[in-house]
């Protein structure tokens, strides 16, 4: 019998950016060709392998130089633009290991009360067999996106006309 485990785990950050549609097109839309460009240490790059970039595209990301990991595959499970929600799911890469099937992420970028954002984001670690995930690798990616994030924000607060 096989058992999939899950582990959820959330993230939320806060930016001082107001404009969700710009930073939405800056960490979603055009990640692929602004992260290797401004976080090169995180992606060298990033290509399609299946798809035209929308829901059901398949993309590998080929991991910088300051992960210990080469790559990982994604798909695209639910692209929102107008509701700025964004559902992916890695499914293959050293990234996960032998221990996990896929792990699905959702972000969603909302309007906080004092006219910033707030970038939410929730992942499903979906095991294979029954297998703990340990919180220190949680954390890890956790930290790992938060300051993509971060890279990004400073990027866009220093390029103004960026994204507009």
């Amino acid at each position: 019998m096989h058992i999939s485990l899950q582990r959820v785990a959330s993230l939320s950050s806060h930016s001082l950016l107001k404009n969700l549609r710009r930073l939405f097109e800056a960490f979603v839309l055009d990640a692929d060709n602004l992260i290797p460009k401004i976080a090169p240490q995180a992606v060298k790059s990033a290509e399609i392998v299946q798809g035209d970039g929308g829901v059901g595209t398949t993309k590998k990301i080929h991991l910088g130089e300051g992960s210990e990991y080469n790559y990982v595959k994604h798909q695209i499970d639910g692209l929102d633009k107008d509701n700025f929600v964004y559902n992916y799911s890695i499914i293959e890469g050293d990234a996960i290991g032998d221990k996990v099937e896929t792990i699905s992420y959702e972000i969603n970028l909302v309007a906080s009360a004092d006219g910033g954002s707030i970038i939410k984001s929730r992942s499903n670690y979906h095991c294979k067999g029954e297998v703990e995930i340990k919180e220190e690798h949680v954390k890890a990616g956790k930290e790992r996106a938060a300051g993509l994030f971060n890279i990004i924000e400073l990027y866009l607060l220093g390029n103004p006309d960026a994204y507009n």
